[in-house]
């Protein structure tokens, strides 16, 4: 019976190819979808396990966690700055870092900190070291730059109308090692050079509070080109403050030195304990501050996610029912230009079971072919889409499969057995009179 069927598959291997494809296809448009919206959840879930908690000012806690986390450039309202100082001291957090948006090279987005976090992101350095100067900095390790390269901060982005700041230039100190977050594709710097570069030095804050709808603008990353300009010139040079001098890694953490520091858009905090994270977050979402854990953010998105995803499940379902309608069409065609072999086979004495068996496991064999090339498909069309999606955002997506995928490869075996028993009865209620006369 193999030999027949496999001499019957080579006999009519054009229309074999097509059902396998035309199977393969759909399979791989339902796996690939499942793959991908895992990947993006593994990803992401990976990438904001690396940030305990963000507090930032009131306002949109999904869009916090999306700039702070994920380097999504967007305006942020801001904080005091004093709220540094204040958070650096409390005996409940281990550590505290700024960051400061608005600034690009090359497409990588610079962002303002500390060395605390420079030095905890990634637990350590592939080359280099960390800042120690306000003209120097440190790049994730995406970053397509090399040790000692100048880096010239450009406002905003190109495409935005943008301006590159003359006045300071950095240069790359030390390469972190891979995080698998979007801070990969980051360059950090001293907060206090993003403060200077901007004339938005503490003592400065102190004598201009009048000018904090403009610091808003600076700091965030938007107001005109003009403005920022003006504001740059006349912050241009600062008291006491060089900006290639030797730097303080605590000095933004002072809480007496950040009682006039500038406005803040987020603050990472790393909680000693789970308790002091539920207390820090209770008291901090209070008043004019917000206080999030990225994966309860993250779990709101995955709602709106999971149901995107429902609707590309269905959306794929309705293309395999579309296949199936199709196979079905393709097989009973078959088996009427098959009604001579068929009735052949019956004169020689086969009996109907062993033509069901024939007919049927044809069918099933090119079924099962196609789910298993579909499933092939969707996992590298998932790998290519992760791999694209992971160079433009820095977040590593792993593409995996899990138990539920083999309950989904079960479940089309099964529709494969049901769908290949139609033409196997077709050709077992044949008689071979009929056939013959055909």
């Amino acid at each position: 019976m193999i030999r027949f069927i496999l001499s019957d598959l080579r006999r009519l291997w054009a229309g074999s190819l097509v059902v396998v494809l035309l199977v393969a296809l759909a399979t791989a448009l339902g796996v690939s979808v499942v793959l991908q919206e895992r990947a993006l959840r593994l990803g992401s879930a990976r990438a904001a396990d690396k940030f305990d908690l963000v507090i930032g000012a009131g306002g949109s806690e999904t869009q916090l966690v999306l700039s702070s986390v994920f380097l999504q450039a967007s305006p942020l309202p801001l904080m005091p700055g004093e709220m540094l100082g204040k958070l650096a001291a409390d005996r409940r957090v281990d550590w505290a870092a700024p960051i400061g948006f608005g600034d690009s090279f090359s497409g990588y987005p610079i962002v303002g900190t500390t060395t605390m976090l420079a030095q905890n992101l990634s637990g350590g350095f592939i080359e280099g070291k960390i800042f120690a100067r306000e003209g120097e900095a440190v790049i994730g390790s995406a970053v397509r730059l090399s040790l000692g390269g100048e880096i010239k901060p450009m406002h905003s982005l190109p495409e935005e109308g943008g301006e590159t700041h003359t006045e300071l230039v950095y240069h790359i100190a030390g390469r972190l090692r891979p995080t698998g977050t979007a801070w990969d594709q980051a360059i950090l710097v001293p907060i206090q050079a993003v403060w200077h570069i901007h004339g938005l030095a503490a003592e400065e804050h102190a004598e201009e509070g009048a000018e904090s709808e403009h610091e808003h603008e600076v700091a965030s990353g938007t107001g005109t080109a003009e403005h920022r300009h003006e504001h740059e010139e006349a912050g241009e040079h600062h008291d006491g403050h060089e900006h290639h001098g030797k730097l303080d890694p605590d000095a933004a953490l002072d809480e007496s030195w950040t009682a006039d520091a500038p406005g803040l858009p987020a603050i990472l905090v790393k909680p000693k304990t789970i308790a002091d994270a539920y207390k820090l977050r209770q008291e901090y979402r209070s008043g004019n501050t917000v206080a999030v854990f990225p994966g309860e953010v993250l779990t709101n998105l995955y709602a709106t996610l999971g149901d995107a995803k429902q609707i590309l499940v269905a959306v794929a379902s309705g293309a395999q029912a579309l296949v199936a309608a199709s196979l079905v069409l393709v097989t009973v065609i078959h088996i009427g230009q098959r009604r001579r072999q068929i009735g052949a086979l019956r004169a020689f004495g086969a009996p109907r079971g062993a033509i069901f068996g024939i007919v049927w496991l044809e069918f099933f064999f090119l079924v099962a072919v196609g789910i298993g090339l579909g499933f092939a498909l969707g996992y590298a069309a998932a790998l290519l889409l992760s791999g694209m999606f992971s160079e433009t955002s820095g977040i590593t997506m792993p593409v995996v499969f899990a138990g539920e995928d083999a309950g989904l490869a079960a479940v089309l075996l099964a529709f494969a057995t049901v769908l290949a028993a139609l033409p196997a009865v077709l050709a077992y209620r044949q008689s071979p009179a009929q056939a013959l006369r055909a």
